[in-house]
């Protein structure tokens, strides 16, 4: 490639704003007026049409003058977003829901389309295509991580599901016994030998550790 040295003189409005005695925003106006403080001082011009849910900054008293309306607040994602416009655009707690309801709002999007009967190409999507191609060893990296995550995922739980097994045995030791003999039987205690007549301990539960 060849550099070609031009004089910035003959390139039509190279340095238009270069004068300050030609640039409107110069000097900037000391003072305004109390009407100028007030906030808008001018017509405003015909605005957009507001026909969907539209949500704006808290720090603003309207809408803009024009805006997108192609994905309204819907779900729970709209949910999400929704409590994140209460706050102001300088607070965590105003951006990061907003990252979150993003993230939401592609589960829900991927629900929509198996809704609709059609699966969705997260390979073509994800645009793993070009990945494989220009980023080889990065996509297997990720993808290796994530087949990682989620398998420890699924043995994590796969052995947490074994959890009641210590509560199933405790509940082995509780055993239910039924006394038929109608003559004079015992328990056998640690303190001695206690009898009881059959009538009196019929379907009695008691701890098999206990006797």
């Amino acid at each position: 490639m060849h550099k070609h040295v031009i004089d910035p003189k003959s390139v039509p409005g190279w340095g238009i704003d270069a004068d300050p005695q030609n640039d409107p925003t110069y000097p900037m106006k000391p003072d305004r007026t109390d009407l100028e403080m007030q906030g808008y001082n001018w017509e405003r011009p015909t605005l957009q049409t507001v026909d969907v849910e539209i949500l704006h900054s808290n720090e603003r008293p309207n809408v803009t003058a024009v805006f997108g309306t192609a994905s309204p607040p819907m779900g729970l994602s709209g949910m999400i977003r929704r409590w994140a416009f209460r706050w102001s655009e300088n607070e965590y707690n105003h951006w990061l829901p907003l990252v979150l309801a993003d993230r939401v709002n592609v589960v829900e999007g991927v629900l929509e389309d198996l809704a609709h009967g059609k699966f969705p190409n997260i390979w073509k999507e994800k645009g793993y295509n070009a990945s494989w191609k220009h980023d080889r060893n990065g996509l297997i990296l990720r993808l290796a991580a994530f087949t990682a995550v989620a398998g420890g995922l699924v043995l994590w739980l796969s052995s947490g599901s074994g959890s009641g097994n210590g509560a199933d045995r405790k509940k082995q030791g509780k055993t239910k016994r039924k006394k038929a003999n109608s003559g004079g039987n015992s328990f056998t205690r640690s303190g001695g030998t206690t009898a009881y007549p059959a009538s009196s301990y019929d379907e009695r539960y008691y701890d098999v550790g206990d006797y």
